[in-house]
């Protein structure tokens, strides 16, 4: 039990990343356009995914909810930073400061899980494609997405309960662009020895378990590319999944480094340059990365601007 006179504070205060207001400005320039090309990009890839025939499969289809994940924790983060670059006043109510790091933590993990569910399908299309119709039916992706927002939620919600039941009895000064649970954790006079090994239990679980589903159908992936005798057909497979592995690799890098280390190794101003490329920087690359890379993609947008200009 908490002393009877601990109060939550009226706001926490986010340093952000720094006091000098030209340097801000120009932050604010560069995160507006990378957040209006995370929006551009994903929004027509969504809209592509849905009109065009041609992509109803199960592989845009689970494209499509990583789109929209990227939107929804990009825009967690996002509008909230580019206020605060031109804001006097960087602050933010508890409740506040408490649905961004629940949204942020749902939609990270959602993410994981629909990225492994990725892997599994190109697994199932290369690797078994007299059986792709039995392992990725409609059924199994519709179970994949429940599973992966229910998940995210239920994780993400027991982070945040834990965290706002801390007393924050000194500073209310959040090292760091948004509400993450490690610079709140820092803030706590009291031991956070529960919440460090339930952040390291459940997102090391989600992060590590997602990755390893990733790696090992990559992994099968890359023998069967090796035995196709066609070079020209080994190396777009190959192109197209080690494009896939490295975007993959990196955003896990990120998540683990900033989230399954103790406390006494955090480096907040490190962890906020890290934490810019899981929450700003790979939503913009997704769509490119895993879409319009992609040839079926587009020659998609090619029919629908060629129906485009013949009607008009």
């Amino acid at each position: 039990m908490w002393e009877s006179n601990y109060t939550m504070p009226t706001e926490f205060l986010l340093v952000g990343f720094t006091d000098y207001l030209p340097l801000r400005v120009t932050l604010f320039l560069v995160f507006l356009i990378v957040y209006t090309l995370t929006m551009v990009g994903n929004m027509s890839l969504i809209i592509l995914v849905n009109i065009s025939s041609s992509l109803q499969t199960p592989m845009y289809y689970l494209l499509s909810n990583l789109s929209f994940l990227d939107i929804c924790y990009s825009t967690a983060i996002a509008p909230k930073m580019l206020v605060n670059f031109l804001a006097s006043r960087k602050s933010i109510s508890p409740y506040g400061c408490a649905l961004q790091m629940f949204f942020f933590g749902c939609f990270a993990d959602a993410e994981c899980l629909i990225l492994a569910a990725m892997a599994y399908d190109r697994y199932a299309a290369i690797c078994n494609p007299l059986l792709y119709s039995a392992f990725m039916s409609r059924r199994v992706c519709i179970c994949s997405i429940v599973l992966a927002y229910f998940s995210g939620s239920m994780t993400s919600m027991v982070h945040v309960c834990l965290t706002f039941r801390l007393p924050f009895c000194g500073s209310n000064i959040v090292n760091h662009f948004f509400c993450d649970i490690p610079p709140l954790l820092a803030l706590s006079c009291a031991d956070t020895y529960i919440n460090e090994l339930l952040l390291f239990a459940l997102c090391g679980f989600i992060q590590t378990s997602t990755f390893v589903v990733i790696f090992i159908s990559y992994f099968c992936i890359l023998l069967t590319v090796l035995s196709i005798k066609s070079s020209g057909g080994r190396s777009k497979t190959f192109s197209t999944c080690s494009s896939h592995f490295i975007a993959v690799t990196l955003f896990y890098g990120t998540l683990l480094f900033t989230y399954l280390r103790p406390t006494t190794s955090y480096s907040l101003d490190t962890d906020k340059v890290v934490a810019v490329f899981y929450t700003v920087v790979f939503p913009m690359f997704n769509p490119i990365i895993y879409s319009f890379r992609n040839k079926d993609v587009k020659n998609a947008l090619k029919k629908l601007l060629e129906r485009n200009w013949t009607f008009k």
